[in-house]
């Protein structure tokens, strides 16, 4: 049986950026956005989900549903949450720009690995190469020139720490983007945390 992650959340550009993200993080997972707690519950009547990515205002007003489900609920936040009623449950801040974002959600992702009882993403039954997909051959050079990309060094840094000239940086960086179908800095991430390219520290 495929994962299923529901992102319950009214606004829907949120919604689908996050869908996009976990998507690249985890893609043998079904990821379902939902307006409403109602739709979500009309919908899992069928198929359950592992996890539940929620509003806080959702969860607040339907917080019996979640509390039954505190290690499968992480809630969608703007801003801090102090409030007794989040206690119980992992928080992930949705305004954080992109790079840290990503991190937060591979930490989590990484976590549920480790600690398959913790709160993060955990997929029974699945091993780590379902997670993550199929591994793309890149050659030594490239993942070194990845590794580098992610940690956040420019094309210049990239070719003194590796001793090759900038053109050739710049062929490797293309070589990359086109046999992994990937062509932004947070996608590139995922793929290099994922498959063993970096450790989320070094990012």
């Amino acid at each position: 049986m495929i994962p299923r992650i529901a992102i319950i959340d009214r606004n829907t550009l949120e919604a689908m950026g996050l869908k996009s993200v976990i998507s690249g993080i985890i893609p043998m997972v079904d990821v379902s956005v939902f307006a409403s707690v109602e739709e979500l519950c009309a919908e899992e009547a069928e198929t359950p989900f592992f996890h539940y990515f929620v509003s806080a205002q959702l969860l607040l007003q339907h917080s019996d549903f979640f509390l039954q489900r505190p290690r499968q609920t992480i809630v969608l936040t703007a801003q801090p949450m102090a409030s007794a009623q989040f206690a119980h449950f992992v928080t992930l801040n949705t305004a954080q720009p992109e790079p840290q974002l990503v991190k937060a959600l591979l930490q989590l992702h990484q976590h549920g690995h480790g600690n398959p009882h913790g709160q993060g993403f955990h997929h029974s039954g699945m091993s780590e190469d379902d997670v993550i997909g199929p591994t793309i051959a890149i050659s030594k050079r490239e993942a070194e020139v990845l590794a580098l990309v992610v940690r956040g060094l420019i094309n210049k840094e990239i070719a003194n720490q590796l001793c090759i000239s900038l053109p050739t940086v710049v062929s490797h960086r293309k070589n990359i983007c086109n046999k992994l179908h990937l062509h932004s800095v947070s996608a590139l991430t995922i793929y290099a945390v994922t498959h063993g390219i970096v450790s989320i520290d070094e990012i």
